[in-house]
């Protein structure tokens, strides 16, 4: 297992270091956002073909990844084309100054590229290993995935949708977003989860665990909501909608006192 991982490590690193030369050229480091859920496909199918069996569950696994990892890439790529550099990166930008190359390169790039492989240990896993037969705990991982993934495509679109129409200051609060403010972070989060539990049915399956562990700290706490929640608390209407609905496991509106 020591040799997938820095096999797979190799690869993110070259991964990673293309859309680092993309983004100085372009002078734009969105471009990692991109970038992000296809690198996991990357990986997915990189241990399949070098260390997998093909056998049931490691080809479900990386068509799952594949079908998540290619619609977050999309959905991305379409949502920042022509907006220019994301306002995180830009305030980094300014802060980093004569530094931004090496910081960039660091910080952004390959801390992403770390956690990545971090998060891709479950995958890893299933397919450099046989496991048991396909059974329960894979038909309950592929649910809980199926759950994740209709959560965030859901979100995304409504959020997509009400952008084009929305006024000034308006802020969403329909459809999943009436139960959360970031369900589809929420929904990327339960998509890993059901992963890590296909992962069981192999030998040492529970050390995956690291990797659900890992995106849902990230999403909740890192680089997810915490982000999102400072850009928007500068509305009224944000911080009103903050004291009635969950940050991120949706639930029913807390009443108005």
């Amino acid at each position: 297992m020591t040799y997938v991982i820095l096999s797979s490590s190799l690869v993110v690193l070259a991964y990673m270091s293309l859309f680092f030369a993309i983004g100085t050229l372009k002078k734009d480091n969105s471009v990692v956002d991109i970038g992000w859920g296809a690198g996991f496909v990357v990986v997915a199918l990189f241990t399949l073909f070098v260390y997998g069996e093909f056998n049931a569950r490691q080809v479900i696994t990386t068509v799952l990844i594949a079908f998540w990892g290619i619609r977050l890439t999309t959905h991305i790529f379409k949502r920042n084309w022509g907006r220019g550099e994301d306002f995180r990166y830009v305030q980094m930008r300014e802060k980093w100054g004569e530094k931004v190359l090496i910081r960039s390169f660091l910080q952004i790039y390959m801390l992403q590229g770390l956690f990545m492989v971090i998060i891709s240990y479950s995958v890893m896993l299933i397919n450099s290993h046989s496991g048991r037969s396909f059974g329960f705990l894979d038909v309950l991982g592929i649910l809980i995935w199926v759950c994740g993934f209709s959560i965030e495509a859901i979100a995304d679109k409504q959020l997509r949708d009400f952008v084009k129409t929305k006024k000034p200051g308006e802020i969403m609060t329909k459809g999943l977003w009436r139960y959360s403010r970031h369900p589809n972070y929420f929904g990327e989060a339960v998509q890993w989860w059901g992963i890590f539990v296909i992962a069981l049915s192999i030998e040492g399956g529970i050390w995956a665990i690291i990797s659900p562990i890992t995106i849902t700290i990230l999403l909740r706490f890192v680089s997810g909501v915490p982000y999102l929640e400072r850009k928007y608390k500068q509305y009224p209407a944000f911080r009103e909608y903050m004291k009635e609905t969950n940050a991120f496991v949706p639930w029913f509106p807390r009443k108005k006192s």
